[in-house]
């Protein structure tokens, strides 16, 4: 199984399950929609029985199978659904296969199992390049398979903002799409793709989101990337900038100086956003608000926003920064939601301390905002940044930088040994990110993502792989290719899967981490790292 139980024991007996089997029990609904491909009907009794035990965790579960039939108890709803994904498992490959019907061995086991971390997640960046509904509805179906349970959907940046606005109409009217898009190796002369690009998800689109990722146990964390990343938004609005001055959507990769302003204005125009967002998505417990590569010399020549700085009692720019994304988190906490930011934010100051800290610079300032008190998602670049290469080979298709291998992500850790206890218990989670600069479509998503997501799943819900993990993974890819998703292999990308090649050593990731730490060190290290 992937990710692996806590605790899995193989009995001697086994059981025949058949497509169109008898569920019973209080959370028969969670175990219907995990397997909805084996038709299970409804009872008062038979051949699966599902129950709730208090005792457990809401995600812990038993399951026993044997030759009387299946036995589930759970802690609650999402603890039968996990337990109905280890079921599955169990199964052969065909099973996950659309074709109805069919009758497989269920192998006698009895199987215990919690989940190491809280947050287990997935990062996509639908702002560089757009990925419609029927995609992020796919992710949330695979993430499920792998007990994955947060969907950080990254919706704005200065390449395309990807959301409906009913309050302002021209984000989704003007910002949602780009004339042309750069194709270029990263360093190297810029080149253009001269084609159209856009999209965006409608109200109606966000609200279908919400409701099927809760049914699967996936929560999603909206993004709206504040103050800066903000051509995309002052393309529509340019009165929300520092300077007034009009930007157009950046049809090239990197990071704009340009910023939106502090002033109370931009604060109700966020504030209505995130009603908007909220009331589309339903229950949101979470929204990241960004708080990374900002320019700020905008600001500091203004001498309105200067004049605002002084009025609250002030002393820099940066500290200006801190009391802006405090005022959204305000907002925020105000409407149920806690604010997640990226690690510049944090290392700026005054946050309020229920935000949650994203560490991509590296997990040294990870381990400084946890002993702040400060919740932590671990996702630094290395080896957490899905966007980039999984070996330093032309063969690759291309690639920010190299090499991130699936070994390298089954050997991370969390939560490091010589962190303290204190420190240990902030760290509520790890999350895996794919930014999309050269991810233009969902096969090489699929690429990008799988199997490195299973190591990832692996991490999250077990703590750390067994020595087994490699054998599992190759038996696991049976899945994957009967569901049809188009993963890396092992050994390499097939020749279709290559593309525009990969320029191998322009961008080696353990010269990014030393650079990239340094700047943590730094409290106005808000600029542009990369």
């Amino acid at each position: 199984m992937i990710p692996l139980p806590a605790h899995l024991s193989e009995l001697s007996v086994s059981y025949e399950l058949s497509s169109g089997a008898t569920v019973s029990g209080d959370l028969l609904d969670a175990v219907r929609l995990a397997l909805p491909l084996l038709d299970l009907r409804p009872g008062d009794s038979g051949e699966i029985d599902v129950r709730r035990d208090p005792a457990l965790g809401e995600e812990a579960y038993r399951l026993t199978t044997g030759s009387r039939g299946i036995e589930i108890v759970a802690g609650g709803r999402p603890g039968a659904f996990y337990a109905a994904q280890s079921l599955h498992q169990l199964l052969p490959d065909a099973s996950y296969r659309l074709a109805g019907g069919g009758s497989w061995p269920v192998p006698g086991v009895r199987v215990e199992d919690s989940p190491r971390f809280g947050w287990r997640g997935l990062h996509l960046d639908v702002a560089r390049h757009f990925f419609p509904k029927r995609e992020v509805l796919r992710l949330v179906d695979l993430m499920a398979m792998h007990k994955l349970n947060r969907l950080h959907l990254h919706l704005v940046d200065d390449q395309g903002w990807r959301v409906e606005s009913k309050a302002y109409p021209l984000l989704h009217e003007v910002s949602s799409h780009r004339p042309r898009t750069s194709v270029g190796h990263h360093r190297e002369a810029v080149a253009y793709e001269e084609i159209p690009h856009g999209g965006y998800y409608t109200l109606d689109d966000l609200a279908e989101i919400g409701a099927y990722a809760r049914a699967r146990n996936v929560t999603i964390v909206p993004e709206i990337d504040v103050p800066g990343h903000a051509s995309a938004i002052l393309a529509a609005y340019p009165v929300l900038g520092a300077t007034g001055e009009r930007h157009d959507v950046l049809d090239r990769w990197g990071i704009s100086p340009a910023i939106l302003s502090p002033l109370p204005p931009t604060v109700e125009f966020l504030t209505t956003i995130f009603d908007e967002l909220i009331g589309a998505l339903g229950e949101t417990p979470y929204v990241h608000i960004g708080g990374d590569e900002v320019v700020l010399d905008h600001w500091a020549a203004s001498a309105e926003i200067m004049a605002y700085r002084d009025s609250l009692g002030l002393a820099t720019a940066n500290d200006l920064q801190a009391w802006f994304l405090r005022r959204l988190a305000d907002a925020l906490a105000e409407r149920g939601a806690r604010a997640v930011v990226w690690d510049e934010a944090f290392v700026s100051g005054g946050l309020r301390q229920d935000t949650l800290v994203m560490p991509w610079r590296g997990m040294g300032v990870g381990r400084r905002a946890a002993a702040a008190g400060h919740d932590v998602v671990a996702t630094p670049v290395f080896p957490l940044y899905f966007d980039y290469a999984e070996a330093a080979s032309a063969d690759e298709p291309m690639a920010i930088g190299e090499a991130i291998t699936v070994a390298d992500v089954a050997a991370f850790r969390p939560a490091p040994e010589e962190w303290t206890d204190e420190e240990r218990a902030h760290v509520v989670g790890v999350q895996a990110q794919l930014w999309t600069e050269r991810v233009p479509d969902a096969r090489t998503v699929d690429y990008r993502l799988w199997p490195r997501a299973c190591a990832l799943a692996e991490v999250a819900w077990s703590g750390a792989p067994d020595d087994g993990f490699t054998g599992r993974l190759e038996r696991h890819l049976g899945r994957l290719d009967a569901i049809g998703v188009e993963y890396r292999p092992l050994a390499g990308p097939h020749p279709w899967q290559r593309r525009r090649p990969h320029r191998p050593g322009v961008v080696r990731v353990e010269d990014v981490m030393d650079h990239i730490d340094a700047m943590t060190h730094d409290a106005e290290s808000t600029r542009p790292s990369m």
